[in-house]
């Protein structure tokens, strides 16, 4: 079954901790409950963005560094 993690607020989503960094998690990896696979930033607050179910990214849906809204799918997850 799939389920979809969702921006919580509008902003910047990035899947990376920091430029020179990797990714919080790729496709085709598994995350945990609470695990983070990215931040939302909006005036210099970030908010981590936690998968809510445990799973299988199968696919991002905005692209790091892409304008989020609040409700916007960030990635699919299949558990």
């Amino acid at each position: 079954m799939a389920e979809n993690i969702i921006s919580p607020l509008p902003g910047i989503f990035y899947r990376k901790p920091a430029p020179d960094k990797d990714p919080y998690v790729n496709e085709g990896e598994s995350v945990e409950v609470g695990q983070t696979v990215g931040l939302v930033e909006i005036m210099k607050q970030f908010t981590e963005v936690r998968a809510e179910v445990a799973g299988k990214i199968v696919e991002f849906k905005v692209e790091d560094s892409a304008m989020v809204n609040p409700g916007d799918v960030i990635a699919v997850l299949e558990n």
